[in-house]
């Protein structure tokens, strides 16, 4: 008789006790498919607002809406067992007020049963990070480069590249880890910057074009994967399925038009009787 061992997810404080150990691997998904994939060398899934660039055509997160945040949360939990999974909390869902923040979290929480909520922004945000974290919900916060944003960035350039900028990103990064977030997303920040951070705060930083100065890295799955038409430039590409996944389609397409693909007498073929 065999016994089967049920899988314990990683859970918020789980992440947070890894400051300073192990690296912390993450990557984003949003699908079952390739959250079962990343679930087995993953010890965070991020389903991120990024999902309106990569799935939509969006050329912002901007557009994002809470209801395709937790579609694909509900996709990710599916096919994920053991890593802790992270949803984005899409612009316009928490900046009016902590109450507003609160109350798109909890839906978040309650409808896909993910283990933490991220969101962007730093000492603007640190009174909401600590109205949620009191109120149960573990927050992952986002500092740096903050892609909701663009519009008053006016693009995604590297930030703190001068050490005259670097003060407001310490100040952030300072307000989110003292207002209880369990770790902080650095995204395209100089390596100094990021090693001093990673240094002075009490919580892992997640590293996106950060260096591995930080405890952790994060990337857009379909960046590293080559399925995207345009990366940053601080993206390394493990793999390069785009060019395979064209070929496919276009012998596909090809043998369609030729009349040559394989129908059901390949795989069924006609019985005769025997006499």
């Amino acid at each position: 008789m065999s016994v089967q061992q049920d899988i314990k997810r990683l859970t918020a404080p789980d992440i947070l006790a890894r400051k300073g150990g192990e690296p912390i691997v993450v990557l984003t998904s949003y699908h079952a498919h390739t959250a079962q994939l990343a679930d087995k060398h993953c010890d965070v899934i991020l389903v991120g607002d990024s999902l309106g660039m990569v799935m939509h055509g969006f050329e912002t997160t901007v557009p994002v809406t809470l209801d395709m945040m937790i579609l694909q949360g509900h996709a990710v939990m599916r096919g994920s067992k053991r890593a802790l999974v992270v949803i984005d909390m899409p612009f316009g869902t928490y900046e009016a007020s902590k109450e507003q923040a609160f109350m798109s979290a909890a839906r978040v929480l309650k409808e896909t049963g993910c283990g933490a909520i991220k969101i962007e922004g730093g000492v603007r945000l640190a009174e909401t990070i600590r109205f949620l974290t009191e109120r149960g919900v573990p927050v992952m916060a986002h500092v740096g480069l903050t892609p909701q944003s663009i519009n008053t960035i006016g693009s995604f350039r590297a930030q703190g590249r001068e050490e005259t900028g670097w003060a407001k990103i310490e100040a952030d990064a300072l307000a989110v880890a003292e207002a209880g977030a369990f770790s902080v997303v650095i995204e395209a920040v100089a390596e100094p910057l990021a090693r001093k951070l990673t240094g002075q705060i009490a919580i892992p930083t997640i590293g996106i074009g950060a260096s591995v100065a930080c405890d952790g890295q994060v990337l857009v799955m379909e960046d590293m994967l080559g399925l995207s038409p345009r990366v940053p430039k601080f993206v390394k590409r493990y793999g390069d399925l785009g060019p395979g996944i064209d070929k496919a389609i276009a012998d596909y397409a090809a043998e369609v038009r030729a009349r040559t693909f394989p129908g059901p007498e390949h795989v069924y073929p006609m019985k005769t009787r025997k006499p």
